[in-house]
């Protein structure tokens, strides 16, 4: 079963930057990176194609988020530029896009795979 297993998270002020990494077990296909505010639903924030040509935001991160993915090293990762406190959330990667399901890749019920989640918090 594959695994994902993310790093990265950590504590920053508003206006820093960090660099995600989602590192998975095997070749993953679809990959998406979700987060989750205490108190809220769980949002989609970007998503990348399995080869990496095609990449979807959320509009809260446009401009300000960037995934990537090497499949070389079997790893995702999202660059956080401008971090506001409303960016302040546990960031989990998903992939492995649920056969057949039409594909809407800011679309949590459709991945199979989930890691852990790692930390971010930006402080005003």
């Amino acid at each position: 079963q594959l695994q994902l297993a993310e790093s990265g998270g950590g504590s920053v002020q508003a206006g820093g930057s960090l660099r995600l990494s989602c590192v998975a077990s095997e070749y993953a296909g679809s990959m998406a990176w979700f987060c989750q505010a205490p108190g809220k639903e769980r949002e989609g924030g970007a998503a990348i194609s399995s080869g990496g040509s095609a990449t979807y935001y959320a509009d809260s991160v446009k401009g300000r988020f960037t995934i990537s993915r090497d499949n070389a090293k079997n790893t995702m990762y999202l660059q956080m530029n401008t971090l506001k406190p409303e960016d302040t959330a546990m960031y989990s990667c998903a992939a492995g896009w649920r056969s057949g399901y039409i594909y809407r890749p800011l679309d949590s019920l459709g991945y199979n795979y989930w890691g852990q989640g790692t930390q971010v918090t930006v402080s005003s």
